[in-house]
């Protein structure tokens, strides 16, 4: 080899930068155990919120020592900033994909028009949505294009004064279009922006959000994350704050003593069916009566039996901004009381356009307090919050959490022209949030100038914090809907953590000691370069701030096994060389330079497989992709350099002799003659019967789909004892009408799957199904086991509760589902192309892609035929897709190396016949292809053992891959290739014989 000289020093550079790089991983991790440490000590099990206050006792250590120096310039803080970032499945946390609504933009870009067409065009493009991968935008252009003479420009429209200075009434269709895409991408990329600047105050570390394509969804991660519900609020918290001049209680007697008669009238009317009188007109005495009863007590005003005096609680302060409190339940029904068009038309001159809305409550409060807002015909508040530059938690004069606010020059005119209106009629300024008053305070000291304001009210410094959190970073331009999200609580994480170590230990340990066993002193140089490949692609993952995930490991741990391969490659064939009777130094350089061709062929095709995973996948599915092709790089690297170093540092010597292989292995597989050809008919019957099987499986029983690729919402929930998940189901389906319940891993652990609301959005929906689950299993959980408990983020630490969620909405699941299908379609185009260019002949290509075809049909035939049974999840979701592109990507890795040799054979023999060469061939490479699909597996049955639960199944379908993929490479891949050379030779000769005649 030249150049070693380069490579010695380049290796060691490489490593000592993946050594730095992983340094950050070994401090940061070192200091956070002292914490858990800490913790312990100060925190006894036995103490109430055990939990939360273990983790603030961590915390509380971490920030003390956060800037102190630990090793070289070094601190936690700047050592957790460049730590290996750990995935969802690894750390705990949340992972969500957020739509945003282009609906919501386009109403808001058409200045909420009433036009007929444009709400017609609309309501098509929803309906359209449900069975339509394409982008909102696009269905409602399709939807409006197919209105007569239906016009974007239209002044009622995108011809407003807001767009006046980009869409005028003249411009076609065509020509608003590009316009109307461009506002809404801005609108997207704002509300990215204001996500981003939440997420980056929330104190997540290594948060990751990005936009998935131009379909307005948003991917955000927070590894690390435990209030859970809290960051969903502060996700899709629009935050509409508004400023409103409000109405004195006193204003609104008259209107609550005559919508009380009208009420009683209306709803004696509906009791007994029977018409009743015009009730406009109340005697002046009788309101006399019911105004001065309106301020008695609560029990004196029941006695009347009065509809709306009933439901009050107490009365407002006489000039006071509260017109009147009520009981909490019984608020809906007195806001449909207030909006009944008999009501409303009570409301004369200006009072007709008040709003209604309630005041902020807590889990304590009893009652809510009822607010007049004054209103305008545009129902506009006077001030919005887009006026706010800043916002931060402080307290107010009597020590409670408040949020300060300084307002923009054209926010700040405004805000003293409110203030001093208020000031002089003596009333009140309404800082209302999402339709909630947070306060309303007076103003007493005239005009307030500057543009700085407070919001008060019952809310705890988180609350607090977050609230100014929102505001500072501004309000979503439209609402953020979250259509798909999985939420792992952190003691899963810490077992996933340990399972992936376990078998990432046990499978390293498995090959070490087989390269030693299979190639002697060899082995021990290839055990040292996959050491040093292992370093080099942590290294290049911690470098790169890739996140490690469970299916990461995975990935790695698969990547041993593959790795092997290039030296298993470079040793047959130097074995070859020796059995030619060549001396050491040229049989290992032969050995090297004949091998480089097939270890590039089968890592290239790989390496392309990982590729469209990396492109099309997501979430845990990248990470997979992400390590597979960094190991193969590394991996690359470390065969062909770093053993080669080592291999010709010691065969230097005349007098040391290396073997490659051991007294067992040395005539093992050698001068094979085996007739594969002559027998494919027998295993074209064998594949024929399989696949028949397969597809009668796949057609009758199907697969079990998971809420990836149909929707849904499951749950991964654990017990303190185990449990029966038939009786679980009845439960369930008592509460949701359908769902299923299956043991998950041990006996305590259960898997609940649902599609109950599934299509309906929103932290309401998701908030009644958790509970609708605690009710369906509380009689299940240790007795004084609490809802907060329950859930993800209490789960735990004491063992029970939900560990795992998932959520994927239809319209996300079909997206999915049609990526998965372009994946594997996309791979095999790719492939069918690279072998054509690379081997110059289509029947390698067809060989190679029939095979791919035998090899997906066979293990998805497998998972038909057995999950019903099998005890563990075969689900088909993303990860099952990976693992069929992976099983693509092995069966060609061993396809390529058998066409390699073939094609050699053909240079080399050109006297052979074709069958004889590819005899040869098959027989040439067994030794290797044996010996690496036996590594893999050994792999692979290490991580299916020992892995965990949640990757079981993507693990079992890799294990059914290699073992097919490894019978199709010799016994369909070749024998097609064969019969395709055959028939295009006898169309050859039957043209020359045309010719002749």
């Amino acid at each position: 080899m030249q150049n070693k000289g380069i490579v010695k020093v380049f290796a060691v550079l490489f490593a000592l930068v993946c050594i730095y790089q992983l340094s950050f991983t070994f401090i940061a991790g070192s200091i956070e155990e002292k914490a858990e440490e800490f913790a312990e000590q100060k925190v006894s099990e036995s103490t109430d919120n055990y939990v939360i206050l273990r983790e603030r006792a961590e915390q509380r250590y971490l920030d003390s020592i956060g800037n102190e120096e630990v090793f070289l310039g070094i601190t936690y803080n700047s050592a957790k900033d460049k730590e290996l970032n750990k995935g969802l499945d690894l750390k705990g946390g949340i992972n969500v994909i957020l739509q945003i609504s282009v609906k919501d933009i386009l109403r808001e870009l058409a200045n909420n028009s009433k036009d007929p067409a444009f709400n017609q065009a609309l309501a098509k493009a929803d309906e359209a949505r449900t069975n339509s991968q394409e982008n909102y935008v696009d269905l409602f252009f399709d939807a409006f294009e197919d209105i007569p003479d239906a016009r974007l420009a239209s002044p009622d429209i995108f011809a407003n004064k807001n767009l006046s200075d980009e869409i005028n009434f003249e411009m076609s269709n065509d020509e608003v279009k590009p316009i109307i895409r461009r506002k809404i991408d801005e609108s997207v990329t704002s509300a990215f922006e204001v996500l981003r600047k939440r997420i980056d105050k929330f104190g997540v570390t290594q948060p990751n959000i990005q936009r998935l394509g131009t379909s307005g969804r948003i991917l955000v991660e927070l590894p690390g994350a435990k209030e859970i519900e809290r960051v969903q609020d502060l996700l899709q918290s629009t935050a509409q704050l508004e400023f409103w001049h409000v109405y004195k209680s006193n204003e609104f007697q008259n209107f609550f003593v005559q919508a009380n008669e009208v009420l009683k009238q209306e709803l004696a009317s509906q009791d007994s069916n029977e018409q009743t009188a015009d009730t406009a007109a109340v005697e002046k005495d009788e309101i006399d009566a019911l105004l001065e009863s309106a301020n008695d007590t609560t029990a004196q005003v029941a006695e009347q039996n009065n509809p709306l005096f009933d439901l009050m609680a107490s009365p407002g302060f006489q000039g006071g901004p509260v017109l009147a409190t009520f009981n909490i339940e019984d608020t809906a029904k007195v806001r449909q009381y207030l909006n009944m068009p008999q009501v409303r038309n009570l409301l004369q001159g200006e009072q007709r356009y008040a709003k209604f809305v309630w005041g902020i409550t807590d889990e304590d409060d009893d009652a809510a307090a009822l607010y007049a807002l004054v209103g305008n015909r545009q129902n506009q508040p006077p001030l919005s919050g887009s006026v706010i530059t800043d916002a931060t938690q402080a307290y107010d004069q009597v020590g409670r959490v408040a949020v300060t606010m300084q307002m923009n020059g054209k926010g700040a005119k405004t805000w003293e022209e409110m203030t001093g209106y208020a000031s002089e009629n003596q009333s009140q300024i309404a800082i209302v949030l999402d339709n909630i008053v947070y306060s309303a305070p007076g103003v007493s000291s005239g005009p307030i100038s500057g543009g700085r304001s407070e919001i008060t009210g019952d809310f705890s410094i988180t609350e607090g914090q977050d609230l100014a959190n929102v505001l500072r970073a501004g309000k979503l331009p439209a609402s953020a809907d979250i259509v798909q999200s999985e939420i792992v609580g952190p003691s899963l994480g810490q077992e996933a953590i340990d399972s992936g170590i376990n078998s990432f230990v046990i499978a390293l340990l498995l090959v070490l000691v087989w390269m030693i066993f299979y190639y002697g002193k060899a082995g021990i140089f290839a055990d040292i370069a996959l050491v040093v490949n292992i370093l080099f692609i942590f290294g290049v993952l911690a470098g790169l701030g890739a996140v490690l995930t469970l299916p990461g490991i995975a990935g790695i741990v698969l990547t041993i096994g593959m790795s092997v391969d290039a030296n298993v490659l470079i040793f047959e064939r130097i074995r070859e060389e020796y059995a030619k009777g060549k001396v050491q130094k040229d049989a290992i350089r032969d050995g090297f330079n004949n091998a480089l061709s097939s270890i590039l062929d089968a890592n290239i095709t790989t390496g392309l497989t990982g590729l469209i995973l990396l492109v099309l996948g997501t979430g845990p599915i990248k990470g997979f992709a992400t390590t597979l092709l960094i190991g193969i790089a590394t991996s690359l690297f470390t065969a062909i350099f770093i053993t080669r170093l080592f291999i010709d540092n010691y065969a230097k010597n005349p007098n040391k002799s290396l073997e490659f292989s051991t007294g067992v292995t040395k005539n093992l597989f050698a001068n094979l003659t085996i007739p594969f050809l002559q027998r494919r008919k027998t295993f074209y019957i064998v594949s024929g019967i399989f696949i028949l099987v397969s597809l009668g499986s796949l057609f009758t029983q199907g697969l079990n789909q998971g809420v990836d690729f149909v929707g849904g919402r499951s749950y991964t929930v654990r017990f303190a004892q185990p449990v029966n998940p038939g009786e679980i189901q009845d439960d369930l389906i008592a509460e949701f009408g359908s769902a299923s319940a299956k043991t998950f891993g041990t006996a305590n652990q259960i898997k609940v799957t649902t599609k109950y609301r599934v299509e309906e959005e929103g932290s309401e929906v998701d908030e009644e199904i958790s509970q609708k689950l605690f009710n369906a299993v509380s009689a299940y959980l240790p007795e004084g086991t609490t809802y907060d408990d329950f859930t993800v983020g209490g789960e735990g630490e004491r063992g029970i509760g939900i560990m795992q969620s998932i959520k994927v909405g239809p319209s996300i699941a079909d997206d999915i589902k049609q990526a998965s299908i372009w994946a594997v379609l996309g791979s095999l185009l790719v492939i069918f192309l690279y072998i054509l260019l690379r081997f110059r002949k289509y029947q390698f290509s067809v060989g190679a892609v029939v095979a791919v075809i035998h090899d997906v049909l066979i293990v998805l035939g497998v998972f038909s035929l057995t999950y019903k049974f099998m005890p563990f999840n075969m689900e088909i979701d993303q990860a099952f897709i990976a693992a069929i592109l992976t099983v693509v990507g092995y069966s060609l890795n061993d396809t390529v190396v058998i066409f390699d040799r073939i094609r050699e054979f053909f240079n080399e023999h050109p006297s052979w016949t074709k069958r004889d060469a590819i005899n040869a061939a098959i027989n040439s490479t067994i030794s290797r292809t044996l010996n690496t699909s036996l590594t893999t597996l050994v792999v692979l049955l290490a991580i299916f053992v020992f892995g965990g639960e949640s990757i079981r199944g993507f693990m079992f379908a890799l294990i059914i891959g290699v073992i097919v993929g490894t019978y199709s490479s010799i016994f369909v891949a070749t024998p097609i290739t064969y019969d395709t050379f055959n028939k295009e030779s006898k169309r050859r000769k039957l043209k020359e014989k045309e010719v002749v005649a």
